[in-house]
């Protein structure tokens, strides 16, 4: 098996075509692959549909900048840093978006039957909410569910009365999104991927994707990882492009490595409420630097020295917390 290659950011999300399917590691403010949400709006790809387990800021700057034809999760916000997406919920209503609302478990169970390689999975959980209401099925109201689209399947969902017990059980379709970007602490040369800290559904994200881009703090000898193999999370076969990025998870947190920017991210979220805000916000950050360095270099290694995790503790033993 062909190992994973090693290219840059720009090469790697060129990768990505209009419409693709795609989904993120990490957890809301926590490890998200930030630099790569840059470049996707900076290559104005178009009419992208996210499946997440989780929503966050990286959602909430792709449906800004007009990337997202359908989304499809369980939340989208910004923790406390900003309680909701603004782009998705302004979008959302003007009807400019496709969305489905789905239970939290819901959306993971999809993607975990996706990593099995199996249709769907069974689960009793959310029944007798709204987002089971058929007057809620919104990409079936679309006129999608007609078996056109590999990535939309021909019932949201589907109520099953199992022969064990004959308990009437949800089975919900599975999900196998075309990519997968994740941001990690750690890869080898040959794609081993080490992650620190918790690991969120990353595992089950990444195995139910077809091709996988990995965005890593650092490159090391394959023999470094092989010495502790429990540590590793996924082995290299599953990888298809691996780029070197240090920050590239900024203003997102990593754990072991630096803090979430928690004043980028409230400022971001207080300046895009409106499209002309998101737009100005755009221009600056991400259209008024030519690449992911020169970001970096308009943050100042000020700003980001006082983000970085104390290596013995894991995070920051200097920065303020508990008061706004």
């Amino acid at each position: 098996m062909a190992r994973p290659k090693v290219v840059s950011l720009t090469e790697a999300i060129g990768q990505i075509n209009d419409g693709d399917m795609l989904t993120f590691g990490g957890f809301t403010v926590w490890r998200r692959p930030m630099a790569a949400i840059y470049e996707l709006i900076r290559q104005k790809k178009r009419n992208l549909h996210l499946v997440e387990v989780n929503g966050g800021t990286h959602d909430d700057m792709l449906v800004g900048a007009g990337c997202v034809g359908i989304w499809e999760s369980s939340w989208c916000g910004h923790e406390l840093y900003g309680k909701f997406g603004s782009n998705l919920a302004r979008r959302i209503e003007k009807g400019e978006i496709l969305y489905e609302d789905w239970a939290h478990i819901h959306i993971l169970n999809r993607l975990t039957a996706g990593a099995k390689g199996l249709p769907f999975l069974p689960t009793y959980s959310a029944m007798g909410c709204d987002m089971l209401n058929p007057e809620n099925d919104n990409l079936g109201k679309a006129g999608l569910r007609n078996g056109s689209n590999p990535h939309i399947g021909k019932h949201k969902y589907m109520m099953y009365k199992e022969p064990f017990t004959d308990s009437e059980i949800i089975l919900v379709p599975a999900a196998n999104p075309d990519w997968c970007i994740t941001h990690v602490q750690m890869a080898g040369n040959e794609g081993t991927v080490r992650v620190e800290g918790l690991k969120f559904s990353d595992q089950e994200v990444i195995k139910a994707s077809k091709h996988n881009i990995i965005i890593t703090e650092q490159i090391v000898p394959e023999e470094y990882l092989r010495k502790e193999p429990t540590r590793n999370m996924l082995p290299g076969y599953l990888v298809d492009y691996i780029v070197e990025l240090p920050w590239g998870a900024h203003p997102t947190g990593l754990y072991g490595v630096h803090e979430p920017d928690g004043e980028f991210i409230a400022s971001f979220f207080k300046a895009t409420r409106t499209q002309e805000g998101f737009d100005q916000w755009a221009e600056e950050w991400i259209f008024g630097v030519k690449d992911f360095q020169e970001y970096l270099n308009k943050l100042g290694i000020s700003r980001l020295e006082s983000l970085r995790a104390n290596p013995a503790l894991g995070y920051s033993s200097t920065m303020k917390r508990g008061s706004r």
